[in-house]
């Protein structure tokens, strides 16, 4: 008997209707999800639950340390592929969501690669999920544009060329109730990988652009093992050469810390660097030692800098494990917005380029901006130390000597939390979660570009204050303790504030009262959730 032709993916009965969606829904694309489903998926779960069990390890030692059983990885010779022509100069990157108007502009910025995020500034409404492969799509073909409620229209420069698209999929952590096989929930980060790849990697390696592809929130090596098998079957099943995807791993987790060389071993033949991310790597800090003593417990979260002793030693290690094996290090997020304050902007630059000036002296390869008023700015920066050089992985920073005690040297900081940092998580998570469940992922709080990353550690912050049993520094009488009554009245206050800025019917009409609730579900429960954005998913259409 003929074998049977492979059966597809459904889409969920209550999926909303998206524009084009059948330009991408299409029967072979939804059989090609179903196919990455049935084989990578159990092997997902498994790695989720051996996360779980590592955590535990975790808090029961208050421990963390380089693996014994891949030390030959760490000691041995080796390099990964040769970087493609398109991928070698990354000096400046911009990050950013898929809708239409970002990926003009993005495209149009003057970055060297624009950071397509269906991840962590994207909100994974189903519209957007479609949506964005929909705009990449339009894009790789110059056949974007766009016209905001204004009238402005925006299209791409001809004739000049534009950013390096890499795109961003969504975690391992994280299921797409819209598409299922045999019933189940396909991984998101399937999802997104799928659709995208399936309808752009034929084009994109004829043009030498990819397909490429930043990895969000690994944990552990065999995540990237995953990652890599996903990537040749994916090559194989559409006839792609070997090779031919790169991806970058986002080490944005305090457990990926400690495996930066063996995640390079294990994606070699498809890797291209890696990325350090700030917001994510604190986050993780506080997830996976959130009960190992007061010398865990961060102050708050614009005290830690950069130059935070822990911070300047996952960095450093960072470049110098990239340029031993000749891949990109990629530095942080420069998160500021220009405003019309002239004078606020003066300041805010000159941070920036403090920052990015740090960034290029140590060694890194390129950094990331928010916006496209700070492009100018990160590239002087990596323009003095490069000059027409595409990198400087020539610097193999042989000099840095990192070890797990200079990694979780938490302790070490000055700053302690304080009651405006309360505050100011509370404010910050609210604003955002607002935002994110009215579908947008990349928010403008504050004069800040915020992400998921944002609340993530809003939260974390307050549920370890709470359990830890915080004093605030400048708090006013009555306020120095942290208790879950204490950030119940501070939320209500917020609540009430923002009722008095924008009125009683846009409060009730705009979800901040959800917004309100989810917050404090996830800070304040007394089992810490891992992952926000899996209770927030619900809400979503």
């Amino acid at each position: 008997m003929p074998e049977a032709a492979p059966t597809p993916a459904v889409i969920a009965a209550g999926a909303p209707t998206v524009a084009r969606q059948d330009e991408v829904l299409t029967d072979e694309a939804l059989v090609f999800l179903a196919e990455l489903h049935r084989h990578f998926t159990p092997r997902r779960d498994e790695l989720l639950t051996a996360r779980a069990a590592r955590r535990q390890e975790i808090a029961a030692t208050g421990r963390l340390d380089f693996l014994p059983e891949t030390a030959h990885v760490r000691e041995g010779a080796w390099q990964v592929a040769p970087t493609p022509a398109a991928l070698r100069d990354r000096r400046v990157e911009i990050t950013g969501p898929t809708d239409r108007k970002m990926a003009v502009n993005a495209l149009n910025s003057g970055a060297k690669v624009w950071l397509a995020d269906f991840e962590d500034a994207s909100s994974p409404t189903w519209e957007n999920v479609v949506g964005g492969v929909i705009s990449t799509g339009d894009a790789f073909r110059r056949r974007i544009d766009f016209t905001d409620e204004r009238g402005k229209s925006y299209a791409l420069r001809p004739d000049e060329e534009l950013a390096v698209v890499v795109m961003r999929p969504r975690g391992w952590h994280l299921d797409d109730s819209h598409v299922l096989v045999d019933g189940a929930a396909v991984p998101a980060g399937l999802v997104d990988f799928g659709l995208y790849f399936f309808h752009n990697a034929a084009l994109l390696a004829e043009q030498g652009r990819g397909p490429y592809f930043y990895l969000p929130k690994l944990e552990s090596h065999l995540e990237a093992r995953l990652w890599n098998d996903v990537f040749v079957f994916a090559q194989r099943h559409l006839g792609i050469p070997h090779g031919t995807i790169r991806a970058t791993v986002l080490i944005e987790t305090i457990t990926a810390a400690f495996e930066m060389e063996e995640i390079l071993h294990e994606l070699r033949d498809h890797a291209a660097g890696l990325n350090a991310g700030r917001w994510d790597y604190l986050f993780s800090l506080i997830k996976n030692f959130r009960d190992a003593g007061p010398e865990f417990v961060l102050p708050d979260r614009n005290a830690v800098t950069m130059t935070a002793p822990f911070m300047r030693a996952y960095t450093e290690l960072l470049v110098r494990t990239c340029h031993k094996r000749g891949a990109h290090a990629i530095g942080g997020m420069a998160a500021f917005i220009p405003s019309r304050d002239e004078q606020a902007n003066a300041v805010a630059f000159a941070k920036v380029r403090a920052d990015k000036d740090r960034e290029a002296a140590d060694g890194f390869d390129g950094s990331w901006v928010a916006h496209p008023g700070l492009v100018d700015v990160a590239r002087e920066s990596f323009d003095a130390v490069l000059g027409d050089r595409p990198h400087q992985k020539d610097r193999l920073r042989e000099d840095v000597s990192i070890g797990a005690a200079e990694l979780l040297a938490v302790g070490s900081l000055a700053a302690r939390p304080s009651y405006e940092g309360l505050r100011n998580a509370v404010a910050v998570g609210v604003r955002y979660l607002q935002a994110w469940l009215n579908g947008r992922g990349a928010v403008a709080v504050f004069n800040l570009m915020e992400d998921v990353a944002t609340a993530e550690i809003s939260r974390s912050q307050i549920w370890q204050w709470v359990h830890a049993g915080v004093r605030l520094e400048g708090a006013p009488a009555g306020r120095d303790l942290v208790t879950r009554e204490l950030v119940r009245t501070i939320a209500a206050e917020e609540l009430a504030a923002l009722t008095e800025e924008l009125g009683v019917d846009e409060v009730a009409s705009g979800g901040w009262q959800q917004a309100h609730d989810v917050l404090l579900r996830v800070a304040l429960d007394e089992e810490y959730v891992d992952f926000l954005t899996r209770v927030a998913y619900e809400l979503l259409p």
